[in-house]
């Protein structure tokens, strides 16, 4: 048998929607896979959804992706699955991203290594699609690979992995009210403003030279969302409080995550980060909100093989 453990991930970084991605330390999901004699893929076990996802194979986000991996590699054994859920659904934390690429990448080992990391970005895509219903790389490619990762395109599918600096914290916060990816999104204009456009590639220029150069002074007056923040703040109860709140306890930036209703908040400290997520857990809860908050640093190893 084995277990593959893929993170949850940081969306958009506000100026970089659907191009940009971010992985975390905690919290994320596990897949196990072995060899059966039935010649099929089998879900046999799921836990931590509450009963919300499906056991067919075509239909599951971990198990998507293995079925197009199987093909690929013309291997005609059967699998046996175990999904562990361990994120919220709806979070904008990646959550379907995190069990696709588990799913692969525990395939992939149990099948002897046959591809790259890179390689099993495509076919974690194929899990994702069932999620979100689009093939986004924004929280896959993180998730897979680690670190901060820019989607230049699709056709074909190209990856930049970014800096990552060492002494950025991230605090991603869940407030538990549900906002489904394709909702999000479908709120979203259709065409955007040709300022708007120049202004929002400018600022996601000037977040990628921040972390090549670590200028965080650029990185915070880069961190601007002018596509979707305006369109899913919203959807998610208190967020110009919370970003207020953010950046008087030293937050860099502060936004949504994915299509949240996840947060994030970038410091540069661990202190920092400690004193941000407990104000913003503590504002929640007065608010009579229940949420989770994680700290942690930038994860650069993504998903890991961890049995």
């Amino acid at each position: 048998m084995v277990t593959a453990f893929a993170p949850a991930t940081v969306a958009n970084l506000n100026c970089g929607f659907d191009v940009l991605g971010m992985a975390i330390a905690a919290p994320g999901d596990e897949v196990s896979v072995w060899f059966n004699d039935a010649n099929t893929v089998r879900i046999v076990e799921i836990t931590g959804d509450e009963g919300r996802l499906s056991y067919l194979p075509e239909k599951n986000t971990a198990t998507g992706g293995m079925l197009t991996l199987l093909q690929h590699v013309d291997c005609q054994r059967g699998v046996d699955v175990r999904i562990a859920k361990k994120m919220p659904f709806g979070s904008g934390l990646g959550s379907s991203a995190a069990s696709a690429v588990a799913g692969v990448m525990a395939l992939n080992r149990l099948l002897g290594s046959p591809l790259s990391k890179k390689q099993l970005v495509s076919f974690a895509l194929d899990g994702e699609v069932i999620a979100s219903g689009s093939r986004h790389a924004d929280n896959v490619a993180p998730s897979m690979l680690g670190g901060i990762v820019l989607i230049r395109g699709y056709n074909p599918l190209d990856m930049i992995e970014l800096p990552a600096p060492e002494n950025l914290f991230c605090v991603a916060v869940y407030p538990k009210v549900e906002i489904l990816t394709k909702e999000a999104r479908n709120i979203l204009p259709k065409e955007i403003p040709l300022q708007t456009a120049i202004t929002q590639t400018g600022n996601l220029a000037g977040l990628v030279s921040a972390l090549y150069t670590q200028d965080f002074s650029l990185l915070e007056r880069s961190m601007t969302d002018l596509f979707a923040e305006p369109y899913r703040a919203p959807l998610i109860p208190h967020f110009h409080q919370l970003r207020q709140l953010a950046l008087a306890r030293q937050a860099l930036a502060f936004g949504i995550s994915g299509s949240g209703p996840g947060m994030f908040a970038l410091t540069l400290t661990h202190h920092a980060a400690e004193a941000v997520s407990f104000t913003l857990q503590q504002f929640l809860q007065d608010q009579q909100i229940p949420c989770m908050t994680f700290v942690s640093t930038i994860n650069r190893s993504g998903a890991v093989i961890v049995s």
